[in-house]
């Protein structure tokens, strides 16, 4: 049980989508957890001061910052939780770690790789924890397929296909946002979801050895938003100016895996129809298994050593108390959602932060992963297969 001196203060910076998503997760992880240290919502920064202080109002934070730099070095900080930009992650983590806190940043890791082995190095010199919320990970039914893997239900891998697919940018009239700016984002759905598809398949199979790829900006240009006086905004409603998108809107790639496995791999903004159609499917000499974030809590899993007459892919729904996480939250069937993932892996970070578990994915796979989307863009631009090992 937790003692009454175990705690563990978190200071964040971000107070949006992913601000909201991680609060959720701090709020949750004592209810159905028993983590080795309770959860203390210190203080969240954001540079607006009213929208930063009415985030803390109704996420429960007890203070808030409008400077990261003040917040990083309160002596009142375990542990620094980095969701803004993908431009001031490298910043932000060098400042914590020079401050002595620990690390739990949002993908992609960086800008660019070399960035993240900057920060990877300083991390591991300064002998603090590091975390990258490759959230998906933790999901019952991707434990699970790890499992069926891991135990070489599968048999010998032969393909990775991965799809990540939205909708969000089709509309040529949607307005610029920071994703769509190179020099804030590093790159447009590559880095923002293809990451996700990079670290599942390091992740279930192993590391990449070389790939190919290609990408498309459909939409060059789009409106920029304005409020209501007529300032720059990130909301609705859109000026006759236009700005430059800089950032893919898909990019495809083909890979070959180190054991010999090859991999397609899917990103796009532009595909319509589709909310957050992140899919993978593996096919081995054994079997095969597929899984769908958007039915998050089944996996499709199909045995060669099945009976003819019984042949088939089964449904399994990842809710039973044996399935990894599962069984801290709902009766059997009772499923969870997308916000869990981020509770399980608040969990494991604090856990390994305070007891030494093991703990993954670091910043090493934020490196790794840095590592496979920095060599599909150097593909692009040369027209040809890239080694990993050349980037």
């Amino acid at each position: 049980m937790v003692g009454v001196n175990d705690k563990i203060n978190v200071g964040m910076v971000g107070y949006k989508f992913m601000g909201k998503a991680h609060s959720h997760a701090y709020k949750d992880v004592g209810m159905f957890f028993e983590p080795a240290a309770d959860v203390v919502m210190k203080a969240i920064c954001g540079r607006d001061e009213q929208g930063v202080k009415a985030a803390a109002d109704k996420f429960g934070w007890e203070s808030y910052e409008t400077d990261w730099r003040k917040m990083v070095a309160r002596d009142d900080i375990d542990f620094v939780d980095i969701n803004a930009p993908s431009d001031a992650h490298k910043e932000i983590t060098l400042a914590a770690i020079a401050a002595g806190k620990h690390v739990f940043c949002e993908k992609p890791l960086a800008l660019n790789l070399a960035d993240g082995r900057e920060m990877l190095e300083a991390a591991e010199k300064a002998g603090v924890k590091h975390a990258v919320c490759f959230n998906y990970r933790f999901l019952p039914a991707v434990q699970l397929a790890k499992q069926i893997i891991d135990e070489g239900r599968l048999g010998e891998i032969h393909h990775y296909r991965a799809t990540y697919l939205q909708d969000w940018l089709v509309d040529p009239n949607t307005p610029m946002a920071w994703r769509l700016k190179k020099e804030v984002a590093g790159s447009g759905a590559h880095g923002d979801i293809n990451a996700h598809s990079i670290d599942l398949a390091r992740f279930l199979i192993g590391e990449f050895d070389r790939v190919v790829g290609h990408n498309r900006t459909f939409v060059k240009e789009r409106p920029i938003a304005t409020d209501a006086a007529g300032g720059l905004s990130a909301g609705a409603g859109s000026s006759s100016q236009k700005d430059q998108v800089t950032v893919d809107d898909a990019t495809g790639f083909l890979a070959d895996f180190k054991n010999g496995a090859m991999g397609m791999f899917v990103a796009s903004r532009f595909a319509a129809g589709r909310k957050n159609h992140n899919t993978f499917e593996i096919h081995g000499s054994k079997g095969s298994l597929r899984w769908d974030l958007e039915k998050l809590n089944e996996l499709e899993v199909y045995f060669r050593e099945d009976e003819p007459n019984l042949a088939g892919f089964r449904r399994i729904l990842a809710t039973e108390s044996t399935h990894k996480y599962a069984g801290n939250w709902w009766p059997t069937g009772h499923i969870i959602g997308y916000e869990h993932a981020f509770v399980h892996i608040v969990y494991e970070f604090v856990q390994h932060i305070k007891t030494g578990s093991p703990f993954a994915p670091t910043f090493y796979d934020g490196v790794k992963c840095q590592e496979v989307l920095e060599a599909v863009d150097l593909s692009i631009e040369r027209g040809s297969w890239v080694g990993i090992d050349e980037v």
